[in-house]
Parts: structure tokens; C-alpha cells; sequence
């Protein structure tokens, strides 16, 4: 009984850390780094026993409008996702932020190799400027490396002119999702709802001001270097880039 005791509260305390986000898995991990090695069913237990349960899933639909007449660019990435070092693959997309003063729109950019979210921009307006000074961020911290795939959807502000520009002039190669198939932009669709799920639907409803620094404070600090993703083996991606990187 002291030993189970022991770890309920050891399950507890990383249940909290994580801020109530981490299911048994990622617990299980975390606790094994510590030195605490157990298999999954008996973290599924005691997190059980406390009724500790993480923060549910919801879908969130898509913002951007394909309904133009501007230039589409092939789909170059075609679902494949993999990577065999940074910068060879990045994704973007746009999302929607509900706030009590009206909308935030978030544009993000993240290296498919790492899952890295390595730009991003928010702004009431979902206007080309909001995906270009993500790109532009992305870049900016990558050192503007050449020749990188950089897919999206089909939406206006990816197809302006001003975007195609900076992929141009930074000889970059633009990619873009076949007409209404998420699935071909899979791995941004899961950091939204990630983002969402995690940081903001149970929260009392934010300003734009407190769901700027939410989302800084997610992508930032949480996601990017404590949140463990299956994919790169319970590693967070900025952990992931640091082990596989000399």
C-alpha cells in the first residue's frame, strides 16, 4: 500500500507538470527518466484510481479560402511527412483563435523533422502579411537555409504575391495540399488541435491580449521543449533536435 501510495503521488505530480495535458504514456516516460520504471497499465491504474484524466480531444475545422483564381504550386510533399534532418521539410497553415473581443488568426511554420513550430504570427486579420512574418520568422531562425520544401493549403494569403516572393527570392520550393484534403497538411492539423485541446478549451474565454501570451507560452515553452510527441519517440522536439544533431 505505501508503495502504490508512492507512486500515485508521483503520477500526480507529473499529471500536474504537464498541466493536466499528458495521458499514461507520456507520464510513463517521464517517470522513467526519473528513475521511476513502470509499465503503462500500472500508470493507467493509478492515474485512474485518481481519476486523473487529460484534457479531451475536439476537431476544429479549417479557415483559409481556396476559392481564388490565383497560381496553385504542386504538391511536392505528397503525405511525406518523414525527414532526415532539419529544414528539408517545413509545413504551414492558419488557424482561427476565439477571444472575447473577436477573432486572432495564427499562422504557424514547423520543420516536419522535429515538429518544431520555428515560426509563427498571430493578428485579427488573416491576411498575407500574418503567413509571410511567419515564414519570415522561420527563416530568420533556421539561417535561411535553401531548397527547403515549404507545403501548405490552397489558401489566398499562401498564393499572394507576397508570399510567393519571399519563396522565390529565399529559393525556397512551394508545395500545396490537393483541393479540400487535410490529411496532405496532417502533421499543423495535429498541432492545432494540440494547441486547442491543451491550452485553451477549458480555459475561461481569454482577450487577444492573454491569448497572445497563452499561445507564446505554449508554443514557446511547452510545445516546443517539455511536450513529449510519440513521433520522435516521447522526445519534445526541441530535446529531439539536440539528441539526433551534432
Amino acid at each position: 500500500m505505501v508503495v502504490q501510495q508512492e507512486l500515485d503521488s508521483k503520477v500526480h505530480d507529473a499529471f500536474n507538470e504537464s498541466k493536466e495535458r499528458d495521458g499514461s504514456r507520456r507520464i510513463q516516460k517521464e517517470l522513467a527518466e526519473n528513475g521511476d520504471t513502470h509499465n503503462i497499465k500500472t500508470i493507467a491504474a493509478s492515474m485512474k484510481r485518481q481519476n486523473l484524466v487529460p484534457k479531451a480531444a475536439r476537431k476544429f475545422k479549417s479557415t483559409t479560402d481556396s476559392k481564388h483564381t490565383m497560381p496553385v504550386a504542386p504538391n511536392l510533399l505528397a503525405q511525406d511527412f518523414s525527414a532526415d534532418a532539419p529544414n528539408q521539410k517545413w509545413a504551414g497553415d492558419i488557424t482561427y483563435l476565439a477571444t472575447s473581443e473577436g477573432w486572432l488568426y495564427l499562422a504557424v511554420i514547423i520543420d516536419l523533422y522535429s515538429r518544431q513550430v520555428i515560426g509563427w504570427s498571430m493578428d485579427t486579420r488573416m491576411t498575407a502579411s500574418l503567413v509571410c512574418d511567419a515564414l519570415s520568422m522561420a527563416l530568420f531562425r533556421r539561417g535561411f537555409p535553401e531548397n527547403v520544401i515549404v507545403h501548405s493549403d490552397r489558401g489566398s494569403q499562401y498564393c499572394s504575391q507576397d508570399y510567393r516572393d519571399i519563396i522565390t527570392s529565399c529559393q525556397l520550393r512551394q508545395s500545396m495540399s490537393r483541393k479540400g484534403n487535410c490529411w496532405d497538411n496532417a502533421c499543423v492539423e495535429s498541432f492545432f488541435h494540440s494547441l486547442k485541446v491543451e491550452a485553451i478549451q477549458y480555459e475561461p474565454i481569454m482577450t487577444r491580449d492573454v491569448m497572445r501570451r497563452t499561445v507564446f507560452e505554449y508554443i514557446e515553452v511547452d510545445y516546443n521543449r517539455t511536450r513529449r510527441h510519440s513521433a520522435l519517440g516521447y522526445l519534445s522536439p526541441a530535446n529531439f533536435e539536440l539528441k539526433h544533431i551534432a
